[in-house]
């Protein structure tokens, strides 16, 4: 989340984050706070949040498994908003041999159209 709201918006608060992902603060504050401790995030002094390079691997991985998942899902006729929310209850603990399936096979759809 904090990598698509950056890409969207240009930055990422926790607010934006609690709304983007349909939880409340506080649980998002918790999370911050691991993610700082894990050295993923930093934390400006206007409370923007910023990805450590750490944090950008993993982001983009898990972002791009995102995607994959959303595309692949609507393609084989799933509503978007239902995709997307389904991609992400996937897009973290989907193993790595499934994923590159579904990646390679989404790739060969969109070849052969």
């Amino acid at each position: 989340m904090i990598l698509r709201l950056t890409e969207e918006k240009g930055y990422a608060r926790s607010v934006d984050i609690a709304v983007g992902l349909g939880v409340s603060k506080p649980s998002v504050s918790v999370a911050m706070k691991q993610l700082r401790e894990g050295n993923y995030i930093v934390m400006d002094k206007d409370n923007f949040i910023s990805l450590t390079e750490t944090g950008m691997e993993i982001a983009q991985r898990i972002y791009e498994r995102h995607k994959v998942l959303t595309r692949i899902l609507t393609m084989i006729g799933v509503d978007d908003r239902i995709a997307q929310e389904d991609a992400c209850k996937v897009e973290h603990d989907i193993s790595v041999q499934t994923f590159t399936a579904i990646k390679e096979q989404l790739e060969k759809m969109e070849a052969a159209k």
